[in-house]
C-alpha cells in the first residue's frame, strides 16, 4: 500500500482511472507548479539578466576610462602644441637657444611656469641628440619623425624618475598593504612610477627637427584622472543607494591610483582613505596581464566584492605594464534582488490561493458530464457503436452541445469511413498517373531550361562582340593613319642622315620593328571588326589534308619545344569551309596548346564524323593539350578579344578563332581540367550556314576550363 493510499485512502491507480480524481488533481497542480515556476523564472531571470546588465554596464564603464585615458594623452599633446605655437614660447626659445647649445635658466624658469599651470608633472626642452641618447626617449622617438607629436604611458624606475625629478621618485615610492603581503611575501613596496608622457617634436624653418618638448604626469598617488572617471561614470542616481563605483589604475598588480576605500563604513571622525599600494587577485592578474585579455566578472576588491572590469595597460613599445579598473559594489543591488523577490513571491502567493479555490468550486459542476463523455469515448475506441445520448443538462450548457456535436461527429465518421476507403482506391490509381505525367513535364521543362540558358549565353556573347568588334574598327583606323607617318618619317630620317645613320641603325631598325608589330595588331583588329572584308569564298574541303598542312606549319612555332604531336585522323565527310581561315584556326589553337605546357608534353589532334540522329551532320575535330588547365573563373572570358594572359599576346587570337568559326555557322566547345589539360572541339556542319543564327545545334558550349 503507497503513502498516498494511507494518507487519504484511495488507491493511487484509482484515482488515475477516474475522471473526477483526474480534474482534483489539475485544479491543485497548477497551482503549485506554477507558484514554483515563476519563483524560479523571477530568480532566473534576476541571475541572468540583471546580471547580464550589470555586466555590459561595467564593461561600457571600462571602455569610457579608457577612452577619458587616451583623452588625457590627447589634452596633454594639445597643451604642448598650444605651448609651441605661443608667441612667448617662441620668444623664449629663439631669443635664448640663438647662441647656446642648451636651454638657458630663463627657459627653464618659464617651462616651470608653465608646467605648474597646464597641471603637468614635468616639462622640459630636450636636444636630438640628448633624446637620442635617453634610453625611456628612445622608443618614443621612431613615432614623431612625421613631425606629430606622440603620446603614451611609461614605467621607470626609481633613478630614472630621479632623473627627471627628485620629487616624482619620492611620490612614486607606495608601500604594500600589510594586510596584501600575504599575497606578495617579496615585496614590501613599489618604488617605480608610471607616466603619461608626450613628446613634442620643435622643427625650425628648414623643417628639421632639432629639438624635443617632452612633458607628462605621474599617475602614481594622482587621484585627477580617477576620481574625473568617477564623477563622468558614477554620477549621482546612476546606481543604487549604499552603492559606490571606483576607478583604479594599476602598474603591473599594484593600485596606484585609486578611489577604492579602505573603510567602507568609517567610524565618526575617520576617514574612509584610499587603498593605494593594495594588490588585486593572481586570478585577475593572469588573465589580464599575462593572457592581456579583458575580465569581465564578479571580483573581490580589497574588502568588498565588486562587479569589476579589468583591461590591460600598455606602454609605448606595446608592452603590458598595468591594468585600468572600474567597479562598482555588488551588495545593493543583491539586497534589492531579494527584497524583490520576497514581494513578488508573497504576490504570487496570495493570487494563487484565491485562483486555485474558485477553480476548486467550479471543478465540480463539470464531474458528472465529462466522466460520461470519457466512458463513451472509451467504447468508441474499443470498436462498439455507441452514443452520449442525453446528458440532463441545458440545451445552452457547453457540454450538452459537446455531447450533442460528438454524437453528430460519430454519425458522420461512419459515414465518411465507407466513403474514404472507396475513394483511398481511386486515388492511388490518379495518383500514379499523375506522377507519371508530372515526370515527364519535368524532363521537358528541365529541357527547355538547358537551351534557354545556351541561347541567352550566346547572345550575351554576340551583343559583347559587336560592340567590341565597333570599338576596335574605330581604333585601328585612328592608329593606322599615325603608324604610316613614323615608318616614312623613320625612312626619310634614314635617308637624310645618309652615312650618320649607322650611329642609330639599331633605334631606327627597333623603331620599325615596332611600327609594324603595330601595323601587324591593327590587321587583326581589322579582321576582327570588319569580318566581311576579309572573307574568302567556301569551298568544300576534306579535313585531314588541312590537318596535314596545319601540322606543317606549326612545326616551326613549336620546335623549340620538346612537344610530341598525335594524330588520330578519322574524318570522312566533308565540310564547307575557307582553307586559309580554318587554317589560321588550328594553328592558333595548336600553338596555344604548345603555350600552356611550358616545355614537353603531348598534343592530340582527332577528327571524327559529326552524327546527329544516326545521320553525319559535319566533321568534329579535337585539340587536346597536356597544360595547366583553365581556372572555372577565367572560362568565360577565353574567347574575348584582348584578353590574354601571355605578356606577348594581343588576345584577339582566340576571339578571331572564334569568329571565322562563327561565320560558317560552326561551333566551339571547350571542356578542361586545373592541373591536367584542355580540350577545344570545334564542330564544322557539312553546308556552311553563315551567320543566320538558324542552326539547332550551333552556339558556344564552355564546359570547366582553365585560360591558357
Amino acid at each position: 500500500m503507497s503513502f498516498f493510499t494511507q494518507l487519504f485512502g484511495v488507491d493511487w491507480r484509482q484515482m488515475q482511472a477516474k475522471v473526477r480524481y483526474r480534474i482534483l488533481i489539475l485544479t491543485l497542480l497548477p497551482i503549485l507548479l506554477t507558484l514554483v515556476s515563476l519563483v524560479f523564472i523571477t530568480i532566473y531571470w534576476n541571475i541572468s539578466y540583471t546580471g547580464q546588465q550589470l555586466f555590459m554596464k561595467v564593461k561600457a564603464d571600462l571602455t569610457v576610462a579608457n577612452n577619458t585615458l587616451e583623452q588625457v594623452q590627447r589634452q596633454q599633446e594639445k597643451q604642448l602644441e598650444n605651448l609651441l605655437g605661443s608667441w612667448e614660447f617662441q620668444s623664449h626659445f629663439r631669443r635664448e637657444l640663438s647662441s647656446a647649445a642648451a636651454p638657458s635658466h630663463a627657459l627653464e624658469d618659464y617651462l616651470a611656469e608653465r608646467r605648474e599651470s597646464l597641471d603637468l608633472d614635468f616639462l622640459r626642452l630636450v636636444s636630438v641628440e640628448q633624446a637620442a641618447a635617453d634610453p625611456d626617449l628612445r622608443h618614443m622617438l621612431p613615432k614623431v619623425k612625421s613631425g606629430d607629436p606622440f603620446s603614451g604611458l611609461m614605467v621607470l624606475s626609481s633613478k630614472r624618475l630621479a632623473r627627471l625629478d627628485p620629487v616624482l621618485a619620492e611620490r612614486a615610492r607606495l608601500e604594500i598593504l600589510p594586510t596584501q603581503r600575504a599575497d606578495a611575501p617579496d615585496r614590501e613596496q613599489e618604488d617605480r612610477g608610471m607616466l603619461s608622457r608626450s613628446l613634442m617634436p620643435i622643427a625650425d624653418d628648414s623643417g628639421t627637427v632639432g629639438w624635443y618638448l617632452d612633458g607628462g604626469i605621474l599617475l602614481n598617488r594622482d587621484i585627477r584622472i580617477v576620481d574625473h572617471i568617477r564623477d563622468l561614470v558614477y554620477d549621482k542616481g546612476t546606481l543604487p543607494e549604499r552603492s559606490i563605483g571606483t576607478v583604479t589604475i594599476f602598474l603591473d598588480n599594484v593600485r596606484i591610483s585609486t578611489n577604492v576605500p579602505l573603510h567602507f563604513f568609517p567610524r565618526d571622525g575617520e576617514d574612509k582613505g584610499r587603498a593605494l599600494g593594495s594588490l588585486v587577485s593572481e586570478e585577475v592578474r593572469h588573465k589580464v596581464l599575462t593572457q592581456g585579455q579583458t575580465w569581465v566578472d564578479r571580483a573581490f576588491v580589497y574588502n568588498d566584492w565588486f562587479i569589476s572590469a579589468y583591461a590591460p595597460l600598455t606602454d609605448v613599445r606595446g608592452e603590458r605594464i598595468g591594468m585600468i579598473y572600474t567597479g562598482f559594489s555588488e551588495a545593493p543591488f543583491i539586497h534589492n534582488y531579494l527584497l524583490n523577490i520576497i514581494e513578488l513571491g508573497t504576490i504570487l502567493m496570495l493570487v494563487l490561493l484565491v485562483s486555485g479555490m474558485l477553480v476548486y468550486r467550479g471543478a465540480y459542476s463539470l464531474l458528472q458530464p465529462i466522466e460520461r463523455i470519457h466512458h463513451v469515448v472509451q467504447a468508441v475506441q474499443s470498436g462498439r457503436n455507441v452514443r452520449i445520448g442525453e446528458l440532463g443538462l441545458e440545451k445552452d450548457n457547453e457540454l450538452a452541445n459537446l455531447a450533442e456535436q460528438f454524437d453528430r461527429m460519430l454519425d458522420l465518421l461512419q459515414r465518411r469511413n465507407t466513403q474514404i476507403q472507396a475513394a483511398a482506391e481511386q486515388l492511388e490509381l490518379k495518383v500514379e498517373e499523375r506522377t507519371r505525367s508530372l515526370q515527364e513535364k519535368t524532363e521537358e521543362l528541365q529541357r527547355n531550361v538547358a537551351l534557354l540558358n545556351e541561347t541567352r549565353a550566346q547572345l550575351v556573347t554576340n551583343e559583347k562582340l559587336t560592340a567590341l568588334g565597333e570599338l576596335t574598327a574605330g581604333i585601328a583606323h585612328e592608329i593606322n593613319n599615325p603608324t604610316a607617318v613614323i615608318l616614312g618619317n623613320m625612312e626619310l630620317l634614314r635617308s637624310e642622315l645618309g652615312d650618320d645613320a649607322r650611329r642609330v641603325d639599331e633605334e631606327i631598325d627597333l623603331v620599325i620593328q615596332q611600327v609594324g608589330r603595330i601595323s601587324t595588331i591593327i590587321r587583326s583588329l581589322l579582321q576582327y571588326s570588319r569580318p566581311g572584308e576579309f572573307n574568302a569564298p567556301l569551298e568544300m574541303h576534306q579535313i585531314t589534308p588541312i590537318i596535314e598542312e596545319m601540322l606543317v606549319l606549326v612545326r616551326h612555332s613549336i620546335k623549340r619545344q620538346e612537344v610530341v604531336l598525335i594524330q588520330e585522323l578519322n574524318a570522312s565527310c566533308p565540310v564547307e569551309v575557307n582553307r586559309p581561315q580554318l587554317l589560321q584556326v588550328l594553328i592558333n589553337l595548336v600553338v596555344n596548346a604548345a603555350h600552356a605546357m611550358d616545355g614537353k608534353g603531348r598534343i592530340w589532334i582527332r577528327t571524327s564524323d559529326w552524327v546527329v540522329r544516326d545521320e553525319p551532320v559535319g566533321v568534329k575535330i579535337d585539340i587536346e593539350d597536356e597544360g595547366c588547365g583553365i581556372a572555372p573563373e577565367l572560362l568565360g572570358r577565353i574567347f574575348d578579344p584582348f584578353y590574354t594572359t601571355r605578356k606577348d599576346g594581343t588576345g584577339l587570337g582566340l576571339s578571331l578563332s572564334y569568329g571565322i568559326i562563327k561565320r560558317i555557322g560552326g561551333t566551339i566547345e571547350v571542356s578542361s581540367t586545373q592541373g591536367k589539360g584542355t580540350v577545344f572541339t570545334i564542330g564544322l556542319y557539312h553546308k556552311a550556314r553563315e551567320e543566320r543564327g538558324q542552326n539547332p545545334y550551333e552556339g558556344l558550349m564552355l564546359g570547366n576550363a582553365s585560360l591558357q
